[in-house]
């Protein structure tokens, strides 16, 4: 019987025929180059779905050969840096980012003692409390990813995340989807219109039931009782009284910790 194991493909792989036509172009127009190694022709209008189905593709199928199993998401703002005030004192922008690196820290020890990879710790990829909690997955010899977009300022990647899953964006949308498609939890620490955009994002998906329910920590009792009055929001009927159940508020990594194993502990 023929041994077909390590049978060479019929034709040309396509990275093969880029590198054979840059060998032996004779031909300058750009209708002559491969479209898919076209760089502008993949940049045009027209193109644009093909760019979105690219962002979800290259992060997705990373993750995977990477076993990247489940995820803990952490969101939070970007200028609670970690010598923003002092780091005892709650509220500051300094406490902030000791308790997601404490938190990080923590959820990687515990994805650690897991089998797979698991409970992976997922941020923005920026600074503040994302760099904080890349940084606390790094503290505990675990990997964290980075979902970066491309803004004018605040974002570049910070040094904390695994580089082998360190991402970049131009789609918000994108970006959105992969922060829930393996996520177990989220962690929501203060922070400005980006984070309060992604809290919301979540729970209405959440409340919806587009995606399945999971537990959802806002970290920060004060901040987040002056930032968003979600009693009055029930009051008016803005929301159901049951939606109040959709999320935990707590005030330190500890506590927010109790709250994320107790619901995986009775999944």
């Amino acid at each position: 019987m023929t041994d077909t194991s390590k049978r060479q493909p019929l034709t040309p792989t396509a990275a093969e025929d880029v590198r054979h036509a840059a060998e032996h172009s004779g031909h300058d127009s750009p209708s002559y180059r491969l479209a898919y190694a076209d760089s502008d022709f993949m940049l045009r209008d027209e193109l644009r779905a093909v760019r979105l189905q690219l962002e979800w593709l290259k992060p997705d199928l990373v993750q995977e050969e990477q076993g990247v199993e489940s995820t803990v998401v952490v969101f939070g703002g970007a200028r609670f840096l970690e010598d923003s005030g002092d780091p005892d004192t709650p509220g500051s922008g300094a406490f902030y980012y000791r308790e997601a690196r404490t938190l990080s820290r923590l959820v990687t020890e515990f994805s650690l003692a897991q089998p797979g990879c698991q409970f992976v710790i997922t941020t923005g990829g920026g600074p503040g409390v994302m760099e904080a909690a890349n940084r606390g997955a790094a503290d505990a010899g675990g990997v964290s990813i980075g979902l970066n977009i491309v803004l004018p300022y605040e974002q570049k990647p910070n040094p904390y995340i695994t580089p082998e899953l360190c991402f970049q964006f131009h789609y918000f949308a994108i970006r959105k989807m992969h922060f829930l498609k393996r996520a177990v939890g989220l962690v929501v620490f203060p922070g400005g219109f980006g984070t309060l955009d992604e809290l919301f994002e979540t729970l209405t998906l959440i409340q919806t039931r587009k995606i399945h329910p999971f537990p959802v920590v806002l970290v920060g009792r004060e901040y987040w009782s002056e930032a968003v009055n979600f009693e009055f929001l029930a009051e008016q009927g803005a929301i159901s009284r049951s939606d109040l159940d959709l999320f935990s508020v707590v005030d330190n990594a500890d506590e927010a910790l109790r709250v994320l194993c107790g619901c995986w502990c009775e999944a």
